[in-house]
């Protein structure tokens, strides 16, 4: 795992290349909403991407992780579907189901079914390398999504160019951000780790949460300000030393949602200990690149501490052994 972590900047550089010979047809329609579909280390790079792009896209884009299809899909749809494997069986269903809604479909996937499915009705696919942990794999499906987008026309390169910036980010940064990823595996061991940030980052938090789910073998969980402050807040009033809570500093927030985290973070630190990890870079993209290197770093150091492995997937392989042998009724 720490081999495959470290090669995460590797990873954006031969994804961006791989962008770069893609390339895709023209939709018969005008795209008035993307969906993204996907589950897991490959759902969560559309998520990321949606978030990315929000403020510069002109269409709705919206993210499933499920069998079924919104009924909104039609012809005017375009439909990602990312799945490393390219056997995830939920993404099949889904695409399976908005093909005969007439959606303009694409794939991202390192082979298998939706390979073959995209090569019999014709669609577009964009392979990438395959054979690791699909949670390991993040940087291929967060480019081949962007790239999609802009190719499309749907967005411009900024994204692309800041993904290639942020590659360089983390290079430089390496020393520092494994130093900080210990200290925070440390300070999260024999604790439940609560996550925050601002909205802007939901998506990065999440990945957070699937790391050290898969990788450390832990609950934990994530909340977004302001949202969290008209529910989660008053929660804290049964907080104790059980919990570890850590705040992503962005320096990126709106004045109000300035006042929000210190009132928020004064709360939490009077029920249980708080932590902030401060990100680096001049945008979203390269600020979410930074931090979901220095947790997957810490998921990892986390396992290490734990003395557990942090490849092993027993229980999804139970599951999808169990899943192969069901028929429905």
């Amino acid at each position: 795992m720490d081999k495959l972590i470290a090669a995460f900047p590797k990873n954006i550089e031969e994804a961006l290349l791989i962008a770069e010979k893609a390339t895709f047809k023209t939709p018969e329609n005008t795209i008035r909403n993307v969906v993204i579909c996907g589950m897991g280390g490959s759902g969560i790079g559309g998520r990321l991407v949606s978030f990315w792009v929000q403020n510069e896209i002109r269409v709705p884009v919206q993210c499933f992780h499920d069998y079924s299809a919104p009924a909104y899909i039609d012809q005017y749809t375009l439909v990602i579907a990312s799945s490393y494997s390219g056997n995830t069986e939920e993404t099949l269903f889904f695409v399976d189901e908005v093909k005969e809604k007439g959606a303009h479909i694409i794939g991202v996937c390192s082979g298998g079914e939706l390979q073959e499915y995209c090569t019999k009705n014709n669609y577009d696919c964009v392979i990438v390398p395959g054979g690791n942990p699909p949670r390991t794999a993040l940087a291929f499906s967060l480019v081949q999504v962007t790239n999609i987008l802009t190719k499309l026309g749907l967005i411009s390169n900024t994204v692309l160019s800041n993904l290639a910036s942020a590659q360089h980010l983390i290079e430089q940064k390496l020393e520092h951000i494994q130093s900080e990823a210990k200290t925070l595996a440390a300070f999260l061991k024999g604790t439940v780790p609560v996550f925050y940030a601002t909205s802007l980052y939901e998506a990065v938090l999440i990945r957070a949460k699937q790391q050290f789910n898969e990788n450390a073998k832990m609950l934990c969980w994530t909340h977004v300000i302001p949202e969290m402050n008209h529910n989660e807040l008053v929660g804290w009033g049964g907080g104790d030393n059980r919990f570890s809570a850590v705040y992503f500093d962005t320096k990126d927030l709106l004045p109000r949602n300035e006042k929000r985290v210190e009132i928020t973070c004064e709360v939490i630190a009077s029920k249980t200990k708080l932590q902030t990890i401060h990100a680096e870079g001049t945008n979203l993209v390269e600020r979410s690149i930074y931090i979901i290197h220095l947790v997957d770093w810490a998921s990892f150091y986390l396992s290490e501490l734990k003395q557990t492995d942090a490849m092993e997937i027993k229980i999804i392989d139970r599951l999808k052994s169990e899943l192969a042998n069901f028929e429905e009724k």
